[in-house]
């Protein structure tokens, strides 16, 4: 196994081990990143020196898989936004149990105003009604603030992205997770879901 993959699976094995969302909003589309997905994207933010000696922002942190992710790779500040208090207290537990420094706001993502180094986000995919466009709000925020942004997207989203984000410099990374049964209409136990990894550069 070459370096770079046993580094991500190593960072997967860590985040394995971190408490999930109990009884999450369907209607906000409050989806845990899994340990693997995660993984593979801190690994590609990673080689591409967006993470060591970065201040990373989490935007919509839930359980801070990404954010604690990130100062497990070196991130110089990691800092995760969230607006849920309650997912807030377990990316707490989450990051104390890692043993890593990492800070969680209590914030919407739309009041933010700051600046940081790099955006790592699994923002909703605005599929639900009540949360129609908030994948817009999210992508929106990111750029603002940041002039690298990776984010998680559906898989057939690439046209809207790179409309939405133009003159922006976008490489895809095509991949899937396994979604485990999370809300009352799934109706599998499992089910995999093509995704795509994307880096955004600003210009």
């Amino acid at each position: 196994m070459d370096r770079t993959r046993l580094r991500k699976k190593n960072l997967e094995i860590l985040l394995e081990q971190l408490e999930d969302v109990k009884h999450p909003s369907a209607l906000e589309e409050q989806y845990s990143t899994p340990p693997a997905l995660a993984a593979e994207l801190l690994t590609i933010a990673s080689l591409h020196g967006d993470i060591e000696d970065r201040v990373v922002y989490d935007l919509g942190s839930g359980n801070g898989i990404l954010a604690i992710g990130a100062k497990l790779l070196g991130a110089k500040r990691a800092v995760g936004i969230e607006r849920d208090r309650h997912a807030v207290e377990v990316a707490r537990r989450n990051s104390q149990k890692l043993d890593v420094v990492v800070e969680f706001v209590i914030c919407d993502v739309r009041a933010l105003h700051t600046r940081c180094d790099t955006v790592v986000m699994n923002p909703p995919f605005g599929a639900q009604r009540a949360n129609r466009h908030a994948d817009r709000i999210f992508l929106k925020k990111a750029l603002e603030i940041a002039p690298i942004v990776y984010s998680i997207h559906n898989a057939n989203s690439e046209q809207f992205l790179r409309q939405f984000v133009h003159p922006a410099t976008v490489t895809r990374f095509p991949t899937s997770f396994w979604l485990k049964r999370r809300f009352w209409f799934h109706k599998k136990d499992r089910v995999n879901i093509p995704v795509d990894l994307y880096r955004i550069e600003a210009h």
